[in-house]
């Protein structure tokens, strides 16, 4: 009997942003040694990480994201930074600037999944688009971070968001996300 598959709620960067943000990663493999650099078909702004779940649980998540009635909306994404130690971050990422609307969506995702059973999220939201994960390098991010910031703090994009999306993650694969449910927003084509 396989593992229980994981999944995720996420927002799906716009095929022309991910190639821009493809773009910065390239650049940035340069000057970073991270372990892990995501294919750029795998960018995404996480509503909701849920891990294993079960197939009974999967089919009621399904229906109660399918009642989440919110509008499209635009986000502003871009600039850089880091989670985690100064010297070590564990994610490199493009921020994304957190809105009202964007909160409220990430609000109705949580209360759909936590009907469901799923736990509840503590931590605050933070949405961002991780670029790279895993710090490998062996002297400290922090010699070519302020070259980093400069080359890359000013550089912002308008997306445009008119679904969410349920994926299923296969580990070895790459890409390795796939869709398992796309969930439209209100005004989205």
């Amino acid at each position: 009997m396989g593992k229980t598959p994981h999944f995720f709620i996420a927002i799906p960067v716009e095929e022309n942003l991910s190639e821009e943000f493809a773009n910065w990663q390239d650049n940035l493999k340069q000057k970073l040694s991270y372990k892990v650099w995501p294919h750029r078909k795998d960018l995404h702004i996480t509503l909701k990480f849920l891990g294993a779940v079960e197939e009974n649980q999967l089919t009621d998540l399904r229906e109660a994201l399918k009642s989440i009635s919110h509008p499209a909306l635009t986000l502003t994404v871009g600039t850089i930074g880091t989670f985690g130690k100064h010297d070590s971050p564990r994610v490199l990422w493009a921020g994304v600037t957190k809105t009202d609307q964007l909160e409220d969506l990430y609000k109705k995702v949580e209360i759909a999944a936590t009907s469901v059973r799923f736990p509840k999220e503590n931590r605050p939201y933070k949405p961002h688009i991780t670029l790279a994960k895993k710090w490998t390098g062996s002297s400290p991010h922090t010699a070519v971070l302020p070259e980093i910031k400069e080359n890359y703090t000013m550089r912002e994009y308008q997306m445009n968001v008119e679904e969410f999306v349920l994926y299923q993650i296969f580990p070895s694969k790459s890409p390795k996300y796939e869709r398992v449910e796309t969930y439209r927003l209100k005004g989205g084509n």
